[in-house]
């Protein structure tokens, strides 16, 4: 009387098979994932600029003007000192934010893209004003 015994067990084959579903499975969730920091990015220049124009406005609603091009944004952190000068100045940022990249945020008065009002946008990753990367944070 012999007994045979039955070999249970995953072949070489089958393996390979479910290791390659995973690997796929893997690629495109990476893939849906990749531009994540891209997203939170613009996401950041959308807020710092909404922020910008809020107190642009307010800057504007109390002395009548935006800041001149000479001035820049820097009006909303200390008093300028060359004309126009503004009748009722508060400092409304303790200093500018700076976009995710690490530059300042473009700011012209009166604007090349929007010449009856102002401009104010991200110069984007390559930090240089009036390319195709720049960013105008939704406004």
């Amino acid at each position: 009387m012999r007994t045979t015994r039955k070999q249970q067990g995953f072949t070489l084959l089958e393996i390979m098979l479910v290791v390659s579903i995973i690997v796929i499975i893997l690629g495109v969730a990476i893939s849906k994932l990749g531009n994540t920091t891209g997203i939170a990015k613009s996401m950041r220049v959308q807020a710092d600029v909404q922020a910008i124009k809020t107190q642009l406005q307010l800057y504007e609603s109390m002395n009548g003007f935006y800041p001149s091009n000479e001035q820049g944004l820097q009006a909303l952190v200390t008093q300028p000192q060359n004309d126009p000068r503004p009748t009722r100045w508060y400092q409304l940022f303790k200093e500018m934010p700076k976009d995710p990249w690490g530059s300042n945020y473009i700011y012209r008065n009166p604007g090349l893209k929007n010449p009856g009002g102002y401009d104010l946008y991200s110069a984007g990753p390559d930090r240089q004003p009036d390319t195709g990367d720049d960013d105008p944070g939704g406004g």
